[in-house]
């Protein structure tokens, strides 16, 4: 008795790039490992960022394992990148404290890594003898330079990942795997001469395009500073936002046009969050914080990070961009 023909590494690679969207994912993109001489390119771009102090105290950034996606899955071959839309056609409410949109919803964390789970799993239904690995952004993975590698989108002079038709509004998760796969083209940068992103930064944190200082940026020191108190060129920047900072990606001219919407009830916006008030938040006490923030993202911002960036933001201070 025969048994059923194996899948072409052409016929495998078009199935894994429709069960991925059959999850939600869009864009996906597949990439061989070591990649192209890109890769090697962005390697050493890392490695400056690192010797010039940019990532602050995030030391995790450093990780050896960074380097080589072999180091995190004996053997791999291949990964398959995927994108997932968190822009939900909403704002606060003028004059409210602004979260960043990938915190609006569920763990985004969660949500991919369960969803390339249940691809790895399908994989394994397709070539039993394969290994695979799921890689979210706290696995230590030039993550943006393989989604662009896979031709999800090019890496911006933000240093956010940009897709034509999609906008940045997306966050990206990997599949690891041991299996040949057919590669799609890596992506080419589109952004031209536009430094919308550079002058729009309040602290100027974008040092030149696609170098983000992390000691200037918005984003680190709301959700990363341990500090007591926010440090006063941060502090006097900070205008509404209480977790995060979405102002280069407003600015962005690829995220003006008619984006999708996102309709997945996992990234909908908490209503709490589109109505916040520095008195709400000041008088969080733990129990409220957990409850609000349950399976959120933005549970890494604690309770009194909360009220140290609640204290220092200025609503009525919002650009208009």
């Amino acid at each position: 008795m025969f048994g059923l023909p194996t899948p072409s590494p052409h016929s495998l690679s078009e199935a894994l790039r429709a069960r991925a969207r059959a999850e939600g994912f869009e864009p996906v993109g597949i990439a061989r490992i070591p990649g192209s001489e890109r890769m090697q390119l962005r390697t050493a771009a890392l490695q400056r960022w690192l010797k010039a102090g940019h990532q602050a105290d995030m030391g995790w950034m450093a990780a050896p394992r960074r380097l080589d996606p072999r180091g995190l899955l004996d053997n791999a071959r291949s990964l398959l990148a995927v994108g997932l839309n968190y822009y939900v056609n909403q704002d606060p409410t003028p004059g409210r404290l602004k979260v960043a949109r990938y915190g609006w919803g569920r763990d985004y964390h969660r949500v991919v890594d369960q969803r390339l789970r249940r691809i790895g799993r399908w994989l394994s239904e397709q070539r039993p003898d394969c290994q695979w690995r799921v890689c979210v952004d706290a696995t230590p993975l030039l993550d943006k330079a393989w989604a662009e590698e896979a031709g999800l989108g090019w890496i911006g002079k933000h240093s956010n990942l940009i897709h034509g038709q999609r906008g940045s509004w997306m966050v990206i998760g990997h599949l690891l795997t041991t299996e040949q796969l057919e590669p799609d083209e890596p992506a080419r940068s589109l952004c031209g001469r536009c430094t919308a992103c550079i002058e729009a930064c309040p602290t100027d944190a974008i040092r030149e395009p696609f170098v983000v200082d992390a000691r200037r940026c918005l984003a680190y020191h709301t959700i990363e500073n341990r500090e007591a108190e926010l440090p006063e060129g941060i502090a006097k920047s900070l205008g509404p936002w209480v977790a995060g900072c979405d102002i280069c990606q407003d600015i962005c001219p690829w995220n003006h046009g008619a984006l999708i919407s996102s309709t997945d009830p996992e990234l909908q916006p908490r209503p709490w969050l589109m109505e916040l008030q520095n008195e709400d938040v000041q008088a969080w006490d733990d129990s409220t914080w957990d409850e609000n923030l349950r399976g959120s993202a933005l549970r890494r911002i604690k309770p009194w990070m909360w009220r140290r960036n609640a204290r220092a933001a200025r609503p009525e201070a919002s650009p208009s961009l």
